[in-house]
């Protein structure tokens, strides 16, 4: 269900909220998400958004990862400033060990294909003035989200003030939980109560109780005035500093975040194939890496090495056999036997066209993958 309010009447520039309540339908379900939705839909727009005027839009229990993505784009394109409400639940992809925001159709095995990928959203908000965009989170996460939450935190760029909590799924419990949060949030609002958003924060915790939560406030600096007309776009540095410093600093979901979302927006300005999309793929590719994660690495360094084909270069092209080596490097530190199998087949074909300048890599490559069907990784 998607409804769309406008409070009109004002003259300052307009705030959006965009409010995501999705949890899968069935026994997968961890989470009661959309319930809070008639309590946020009972609260003012304007105090959603902090601003006199305001855009709300909500989405109930949405089907398809393609839709949200769409309104989350949508909604990041808005000048002022951009508040997300989001209750559910986080789930890992285990082939790929990335964080899913779990939608009405998702389970564990079609997770890859029916839910948000959490990176998705991360690139889409990395992208916009730094201080402009809060976003707001009241989550369930399975085990594995959970112990993935501990070591990686939910990565989202700099520049975006994040407040909330995460709870840990209720174990043996057939009752799905409650977005107590978000709820307490909306119950400050509707009391006339407007305080700033980290003492909202502080007031709905308390609340809400939970002694297990994972509790979020990480704040934004306020964003630099402009000084032309609204319209212009901001001077834009070198990011490649920032993303490695975060790299250098253990911060790799923040890292990849970061360059995923500097590829998508060379994706949209050059198109799919573009020396400036795929100059990306390889820094994500080499921020996998960095991260320890060789068959994630091995797996962009593959679809760099094919983008590159795509465009025609020839395959002794020293960047098209750089790709090809560096996947057949990251693809040997693989420690897990079954995705080493899956990679391999892909691998073997790029080096047959690709053999490369060190002699005998692809009988390398096929001595080493029929030892994977005898014995462990040596």
């Amino acid at each position: 269900m998607l409804r769309v309010v406008i409070n009109e009447g004002d003259t300052a520039e307009p705030g959006t909220a965009l409010l995501i309540a999705a949890a899968p339908v069935g026994k997968g379900r961890l989470v009661d998400a959309s319930s809070v939705l008639p309590t946020l839909a009972a609260v003012p727009p304007s105090a959603l958004t902090g601003t006199p005027a305001a855009t709300v839009v909500e989405l109930a229990d949405p089907l398809d990862p393609q839709t949200v993505l769409t309104r989350i784009r949508a909604a990041a394109t808005a000048a002022g400033p951009l508040f997300l409400y989001i209750a559910g639940q986080l789930q890992l992809d285990r082939k790929q060990r990335l964080l899913h925001l779990a939608l009405a159709r998702t389970t564990p095995t079609t997770m890859r294909y029916t839910a948000l990928p959490w990176h998705w959203l991360a690139a889409e908000t990395a992208i916009r003035r730094p201080g402009t965009t809060t976003l707001v989170v009241d989550l369930v996460a399975d085990a594995d989200a959970w112990q993935h939450l501990a070591s990686h935190g939910l990565g989202l760029g700099p520049g975006i003030r994040l407040y909330g909590r995460v709870c840990p799924a209720l174990r043996r419990s057939r009752e799905a939980a409650t977005p107590a949060y978000l709820k307490a949030c909306a119950a400050i609002w509707r009391s006339g109560a407007r305080p700033d958003p980290a003492t909202l924060h502080e007031q709905a915790a308390a609340r809400a109780g939970d002694e297990d939560a994972l509790l979020l406030a990480i704040g934004a600096p306020p964003p630099v005035q402009a000084t032309g007309p609204a319209s212009a776009p901001e001077p834009r540095e070198d990011p490649h500093p920032a993303i490695l410093a975060a790299a250098g600093a253990g911060r790799h979901t923040e890292a990849a975040a970061a360059a995923a979302a500097w590829e998508q927006r060379e994706l949209r300005t050059h198109g799919p194939g573009s020396v400036q999309a795929i100059h990306w793929l390889e820094v994500r590719a080499d921020l996998a890496r960095l991260a320890q994660d060789p068959a994630l690495s091995c797996e962009l360094w593959m679809a760099a090495a094919e983008a590159r084909l795509t465009r025609r270069q020839a395959t002794d092209d020293a960047d098209v056999e750089g790709a090809v080596d560096r996947a057949h490097h990251q693809w040997e530190q693989i420690r897990d036997l079954p995705r080493a199998r899956a990679l391999a087949p892909a691998l073997v074909r790029l080096r047959r066209s690709v053999p490369g300048r060190q002699r005998g890599a692809l009988q390398v490559l096929q001595r080493r993958l029929e030892s994977l069907h005898t014995g462990p990784v040596a």
